[in-house]
């Protein structure tokens, strides 16, 4: 098996459906990240926004199955539904920090007792880039952005959607104080949860712009939540990113101004779930 770069990070996501308490339905991203890495042994999760999760009574999201020589078996999927998804969760202890993870440890361990394979790509926590790389960024960096907007996806090969733009301020300054930076990147309802990428491939410029640097540069900048809009009074606000698949009137109209939640906050979730005693 032989990915490129890009495909691994598109194996990285999962599209998250809910069925909610009151009726409704929802969709959202996630993505896989190893959690507590120690060799072999690891606690996988699965890192969503608290939104997508919310009030949610039945989470369901399919899996790419293995072929014998442990590339993805593309056109094949296994789907997976969980009762009390929302319960089942561990939330960022911050309320103001709209992160959650799903620990899929014992899914897993009933697809290996069954003799079936899985492909998916777990993010390793490496790949979250320590302040000192960040303050090396510039302003603005190429980043691309990969989920499922309005609920779209290849649903017969089980793939994303791929969205290119850019950093629209300085992923290494909080944004109006929060840990939280903008993106020049189109999002829709369903990008809730999508992993936000540095992305350089073949290579790139230093910080001043003026090096070439040759070979791939790629990193786990942050996490989509919300994005400006402007409301049908003129106003603009910053609103949550919506998972509801049902038409609504349009009442607010998005300007392509996202708002990722640095991705330096998954830290204190694995803190939090190494403390819960995972296995």
């Amino acid at each position: 098996m032989n990915l490129g770069p890009i495909e691994q990070l598109v194996h990285s996501t999962v599209r998250i459906e809910t069925i909610l308490r009151n009726g409704g339905n929802s969709t959202g991203t996630g993505f896989y990240m190893n959690f507590l890495q120690n060799g072999d042994s690891s606690i996988p999760v699965i890192v969503t926004n608290k939104h997508v999760i919310a009030g949610a009574q039945l989470g369901r999201f399919h899996v790419t199955t293995a072929g014998d020589d442990g590339a993805p078996n593309l056109g094949s999927h296994q789907q997976f539904q969980i009762e009390n998804f929302e319960d089942q969760c561990v939330l960022h202890p911050d309320p103001k920090v709209d992160l959650a993870v799903f620990p899929i440890g014992p899914l897993l361990n009933q697809v290996k007792a069954s003799g079936d394979k899985l492909f998916y790509m777990a993010l390793p926590i490496s790949l979250i880039p320590s302040d000192s790389i960040r303050s090396d960024l510039s302003s603005m960096e190429e980043i691309v952005m990969i989920g499922y907007p309005n609920g779209i996806w290849d649903s017969k090969n089980n793939l994303p959607v791929i969205r290119k733009g850019i950093t629209a301020t300085h992923t290494n300054i909080s944004w109006n104080g929060n840990t939280e930076f903008l993106t020049d990147i189109a999002s829709f309802p369903g990008s809730s949860g999508s992993p936000v990428f540095l992305a350089n491939i073949g290579g790139y410029m230093d910080s001043r712009g003026n090096t070439i640097m040759v070979g791939n540069r790629i990193f786990l900048l942050g996490i989509h939540y919300a994005g400006a809009m402007h409301t049908a009074t003129g106003e603009i606000k910053i609103v949550t990113a919506p998972t509801s698949n049902i038409p609504m009137p349009i009442t607010q109209i998005p300007n392509n101004i996202g708002v990722a939640i640095n991705s330096n906050r998954i830290l204190e979730l694995e803190t939090l779930v190494k403390s819960l005693k995972y296995s």
